[in-house]
């Protein structure tokens, strides 16, 4: 398939495209295009088989990028070493052209896959985990090679490029667990019944049909005095990291009208300020 040197000679780049049949190249294209199709069966296999077991969900998910770069890694070494034939002359010279592309623009997608390479062997997030990359915040939905996909709270596909796990501030909010602490803040006026608003915040929380309460995940009922206002700040574990907004929802909806049923007030706006209202005044 491939005429090969016989000196110790590396082959120069327009020797090493000449030993290179196009039988060859087409067949490598077919390798490649096969393991994309076998990688995406597989990624969507394992996703349903994720979904049907929520407590499994995360612990399956994280397989899909590690499987993804085994299929890819095959199939490079399928084309390189059997399909191709190329000795180790051939492949200095496959080298060297793979460094000038990188000169020539390839830069930033050979940092994704770096990053990628991180993201699997490092594991400082995986899918079904609930991170913030720099500005970005959503679960973590798919894990690529080159870049990262997050799904945010008003259901928006994120697509996030690997390379920036080196510059950004990475978050993680459950690390691979399914629970997840959800922070509920309220606000009550500074003459309220501090005690009775937490019993009622309390409350709220751990009648919640999200929570998820046991020794190792407790419930705790904080109070901030700010200018105007208390306020109270609710810190729980949800039982699936996906209900963090309709608990937060939950908890704030019957906390107030207990409140309103109570008697407890909630803030006023506070007073306007004087001089800005002065000022307006005599300007007119």
């Amino acid at each position: 398939m491939i005429s090969l040197q016989s000196d110790g000679v590396a082959a120069a780049p327009e020797e090493l495209a000449n030993a290179i049949e196009l039988s060859a190249i087409s067949d490598a294209l077919l390798v490649f295009v096969a393991a994309y199709v076998f990688a995406r069966v597989l990624t969507f296999l394992l996703s349903a088989t994720a979904e049907r077991s929520p407590s499994r969900r995360i612990t399956i998910k994280m397989f899909i990028p590690v499987v993804r770069l085994f299929v890819y890694a095959v199939a490079v070494y399928v084309v390189t070493v059997p399909l191709l034939e190329l000795n180790s002359t051939q492949l200095v010279a496959a080298s060297g052209l793979f460094g000038a592309a990188l000169g020539f623009g390839l830069r930033d997608i050979v940092a994704g896959l770096f990053g990628g390479l991180f993201i699997v062997f490092e594991k400082p997030f995986q899918v079904g985990d609930k991170v913030s990359i720099g500005d970005d915040y959503g679960e973590v939905i798919r894990i690529g090679l080159r870049s990262t996909t997050l799904r945010t709270p008003d259901d928006t596909a994120v697509v996030v490029p690997n390379d920036r796990l080196f510059t950004a501030n990475v978050g993680n909010a459950n690390a691979g667990s399914p629970h997840m602490m959800v922070v509920t803040e309220l606000s009550v006026a500074p003459s309220a019944d501090i005690d009775r608003t937490k019993a009622v915040v309390e409350e709220a929380i751990v009648t919640s049909a999200y929570v998820h309460v046991d020794d190792d995940h407790p419930v705790t009922v904080l109070v901030d005095d700010e200018t105007y206002y208390r306020r109270i700040r609710g810190k729980a574990y949800v039982d699936d990291l996906r209900d963090e907004f309709p608990f937060a929802s939950d908890v704030t909806e019957r906390s107030l009208e207990a409140f309103a049923e109570q008697g407890i007030e909630t803030p006023e706006l506070p007073p306007p300020d004087y001089r800005l209202e002065t000022t307006t005044t005599t300007s007119g």
